[in-house]
């Protein structure tokens, strides 16, 4: 029991969660640096450089520049053992981040400064603020001109209504920032000058504000603005309580430059401190389970086929939850209900993997998977048996019809379909009467259907022949008797479809078509999800 407990001390699991384009990437690529992780970044738009970010592994993900898969990386820094959950910020994939965030203990909410708080990064807010996750802001692109830091702040706390207490406060007038100055600590650190681009770490002179070399390096004006400021911030701003910060009740915000390295380290440094250890888990039933319960248990949240083309892997990513992880263990998967060896287990550094041989709550490892695990699934001692909450199910918005391009490669296009709906990167829809010619694919965003035919391409040889569908609303229907749901009345304008596990969805145009078929079938029910999945 003691080393569990000494292990969970150190662990820290939490999704880094924004807005496209607010430098989530380069944000995780620098953490990495300085956990020395790696020794140069080169990220993703790099000056001088073709290298793309550490945490960006697939083709496409390269091509475009951006996240389209929660990436797993792990570092270790100052005695702890970091697992960050980098998830994409587009909105096409929010279905991957909102199953990350399933796995995280808490979140960081990055924040372009110039343009403050964007849509995306309120529907994430309120996903991590729900599930009452502690949440940790960072104000991101302080290189660059920006809004002023109070007026961040009141946004935040206005928009998505949550308290916030500055901790690293910026040193410097209208966009010319030298450093940052510590509210807990009373500590000031200044930033050299760098001409590495942000490849490197950056060089910093730490002192008391009072300090000869911190004074002497400080013109006036900003010496007295950043005086001022602390006055205000004591006098007028929130109180720094830890319960609130762990209830997700109020935000410790800091500032910096992830391009430029500018307060990463600071920042990594305190939110290490404050933020939670692996927390404990809702069960199915109601019940919470502790970390330190020294029975093994963990759930799958998320999927990746072809992670290493040449080898054509399925690899099925974990979240320790209690009790120690041993490699080749034997545990019982509760879906299938058989005992399964883990095999092949693995921690991840964007591509580079290194092979596990023991892991703790918290870590989260990536095992082969032979094609038995789905998202959600529970792996536990035979003698638990247990089932955690389920994971929220999303109805789709965008519907096509596909079918192979070339009939002689319709088993590697059936491959195809089926292992991106196991991921939960689609999902696929049948109707009873067209057998295995095509299928109906429902995804949330457009980009999710560049994504399949790409994969399916590069990945299984298939190349795909796609036609959009005019549904926009999928429904799961369910009726006292079953003979009702073959026989509805009205679905001229819409379509019957079964979903994987043979449950029926009504897909229409609206929710106006939707009510017109309802009230021609009374004794049906239309449900957002399915009658026995989560809601979000």
């Amino acid at each position: 029991m003691g080393e569990l407990l000494e292990k969970i001390a150190k662990r820290r699991t939490f999704a880094i969660i924004s807005h496209p384009d607010a430098g989530k990437t380069t944000l995780t690529e620098k953490l990495l640096l300085y956990g020395g992780a790696i020794h140069l970044a080169g990220s993703v738009k790099a000056r001088k450089s073709n290298k793309h970010a550490v945490s960006d592994w697939m083709e496409i993900e390269k091509q475009r520049g951006i996240s389209v898969t929660s990436s797993v990386l792990q570092f270790d820094y100052d005695g702890y053992r970091v697992n960050i959950l980098d998830t994409p910020g587009h909105q096409d994939f929010s279905e991957d981040t909102y199953r990350t965030l399933m796995a995280a203990d808490s979140a960081v909410m990055l924040i372009d400064a110039a343009k403050g708080v964007e849509p995306q990064t309120k529907k994430l807010f309120w996903v991590c603020h729900r599930r009452h996750l502690p949440i940790f802001t960072f104000i991101n692109k302080l290189d660059r001109f920006g809004r002023k830091p109070l007026d961040l702040m009141t946004e935040v706390e206005e928009v998505l209504g949550i308290k916030v207490y500055p901790i690293d406060w910026p040193i410097g007038i209208d966009g010319r920032y030298k450093g940052v100055y510590n509210r807990l600590t009373r500590e000031v650190s200044l930033f050299q000058a760098d001409t590495s681009h942000g490849s490197k770490q950056l060089a910093v002179i730490k002192g008391r504000l009072e300090d000869e070399q911190i004074r002497s390096r400080l013109e006036d004006e900003i010496y007295q603005t950043l005086l001022d400021d602390i006055d205000l911030l004591d006098m007028a701003g929130e109180d720094f309580n830890q319960d609130q910060v762990n209830r997700g009740e109020l935000t410790p915000m800091f500032f910096g430059s992830a391009m430029t390295n500018f307060g990463v380290q600071e920042f990594l440094e305190r939110f290490l401190k404050l933020s939670p250890q692996p927390q404990p888990r809702q069960l199915q039933n109601g019940e919470i389970l502790q970390p330190d319960n020294e029975s093994f248990s963990a759930f799958i949240f998320k999927i990746q086929a072809n992670m290493n083309p040449a080898h054509r892997d399925r690899i099925s990513f974990m979240r320790i939850c209690s009790g120690i992880f041993e490699k080749g263990m034997m545990v019982y998967h509760l879906q299938s209900g058989k005992m399964i060896k883990l095999a092949q287990p693995q921690q991840f550094m964007a591509q580079e993997r290194t092979i596990v041989e023991k892991a703790y709550p918290g870590d989260i490892i990536g095992i082969f998977d032979p094609g038995v695990f789905g998202i959600g699934d529970s792996l536990s001692d035979e003698k638990l048996k247990l089932q955690f909450e389920d994971f929220p199910v999303f109805p789709p918005e965008i519907f096509a019809r596909v079918q192979p391009k070339d009939s002689l490669k319709r088993k590697q296009f059936e491959k195809g379909i089926l292992q991106l709906s196991q991921e939960g990167a689609i999902q696929v829809f049948q109707q009873k009467d067209i057998g295995v010619e095509s299928f109906i694919v429902g995804v949330v965003g457009t980009l999710q259907l560049e994504v399949l035919d790409y994969r399916l391409q590069n990945e299984y040889s298939a190349q795909l022949v796609l036609n959009q569908l005019s549904y926009t609303v999928a429904r799961w229907v369910s009726a006292e008797n079953p003979e009702q749901i073959e026989a509805i009345k009205g679905l001229d304008n819409g379509m019957l479809v079964y979903d994987k596990k043979d449950r029926p969805v009504i897909l229409v145009n609206n929710e106006w078509a939707l009510n017109w078929i309802l009230e021609r079938n009374p004794g049906l029910a239309f449900l957002s999800v399915p009658p026995d999945a989560a809601k979000v």
